[in-house]
């Protein structure tokens, strides 16, 4: 087979892996912006939705958790070191696997924005950085008290809908995520997105220009509100519908599942900054923003290649030019044995020598050089690119 020709099959071989890298992982940014005991729900509602991510099996590497109270340790607890959501107190939501990345006076706008667009000073951990890529669904939720187009942080500041716009903007600008669900439970909630113009974003609130958004239930012993209403129904549908990885409800099911009833507000959702609209928004699946990614598909849907094949028809490369190269070895082998047989015959017909010119090896022609060369460039570029892209599959 002519080289040339073997650099562009292994080209072609990678070249799916090059062009389809969308969706490769998922990351989660959870947020309650309220300080003081009274705000109990908001810390409940963040960490709810936590629970939810993990146990589909985000892992906490990918994570950011914001917390400005802790609310576990408070004095005021009546069960100290703990956090639930509902008043019969089924399910401790502090428990002991929860790793919260900011908390208490770290919970600010700056860092907030500075987290999101990756704006950082040198030395900041990488646990304390959001390292998602052009192939990255990010969710972001975010939960606290707020009005027209604000939302307040600990009582202290606030962020605007245009400060949310331009940081998502900067984020697809850097290439920092594939499709970006953004979901936020407050006072006013839909007025946050208002002003979004980045592609890729889908939106959702709990409540309308004017409305506010509502606690659901108190626990006496805790003494105040433990979940906001649209929160949890938000998770009655991801606990009863979304059991696992395999679950095929859609945001469009969640997002159907609204009652203006029960959460006595009007959530809304916004659609037109995604591609394809609200139906190709309607049919992105739950778990492909609240879920991990398995079984990462690199090629197109229709293609029955996999990566396995591409790597067989790189080793099937490699023994071929393995073949081509033990070819050359002998042919040199067996022209240096017959250059070294004929100068021993003239050397033994000539007195007088005591000395004979050595015998070199035999330079290949310049063609062949520049051709074994070309060979190896595409084999090593080959491997190094599969061993690239490879690694970012999850399986």
């Amino acid at each position: 087979m002519h080289l040339p020709l073997l650099l562009l099959w292994a080209l072609s071989l990678l070249l799916p892996s090059l062009v389809h890298s969308a969706h490769t992982s998922n990351w989660a940014v959870l947020v309650s912006t309220s300080r003081f005991w009274f705000n109990y729900r908001h810390l409940s509602n963040t960490l709810s939705l936590y629970r939810t991510v993990k146990r589909l099996g985000i892992p906490d590497s990918q994570i950011l958790l914001l917390l400005p109270d802790d609310m576990a340790c408070n004095p005021r607890n009546a069960f100290p070191g703990t956090v639930y959501s509902n008043a019969d107190r089924r399910m401790d939501l502090y428990g002991e696997n929860v790793e919260v990345d900011y908390r208490g006076y770290e919970v600010t706008v700056e860092n907030f924005i500075r987290l999101l667009t990756d704006r950082w000073a040198d030395g900041v951990p990488a646990s304390k950085r959001l390292l998602t890529d052009e192939g990255s669904n990010v969710l972001i939720y975010m939960t606290g008290h707020g009005g027209n187009e604000f939302l307040k942080f600990q009582d202290s500041e606030e962020i605007s809908s245009w400060d949310l716009a331009d940081a998502f903007s900067q984020m697809r600008e850097k290439r920092r995520f594939n499709e970006l669900l953004f979901m936020i439970d407050t006072c006013q909630a839909n007025t946050l997105y208002r002003q979004f113009y980045a592609q890729g974003v889908i939106a959702t609130g709990s409540s309308e220009e004017d409305e506010s958004s509502y606690s659901h239930h108190a626990d006496n012993d805790v003494g105040v509100a433990v979940i906001d209403r649209w929160t949890y129904y938000v998770l009655q549908f991801l606990e009863n519908e979304v059991k696992d990885l395999q679950s095929e409800k859609t945001l469009g099911d969640l997002f159907d599942s609204y009652d203006v009833e029960k959460i006595h507000s009007r959530p809304g959702v916004r659609w037109d900054l995604f591609p394809g609209g609200e139906q190709a928004g309607r049919n992105r699946r739950v778990v492909d923003f609240f879920g991990n990614v398995q079984g990462v598909e690199v090629q197109d849907r229709d293609s029955k290649d996999s990566l396995k094949e591409d790597l067989d028809g790189l080793m099937i490369l490699v023994k071929e030019y393995e073949t081509f190269a033990a070819a050359q070895e002998k042919n040199r082998t067996m022209r240096d044995e017959y250059t070294v047989q004929r100068d021993t015959a003239s050397m033994g017909k000539v007195q007088g020598l005591h000395h004979s010119k050595p015998v070199g090896p035999m330079r290949l022609k310049k063609d062949s050089f520049s051709l074994r060369q070309v060979a190896g460039a595409a084999i090593l570029a080959g491997l190094g690119s599969l061993w690239y892209f490879g690694s970012k599959v999850v399986i």
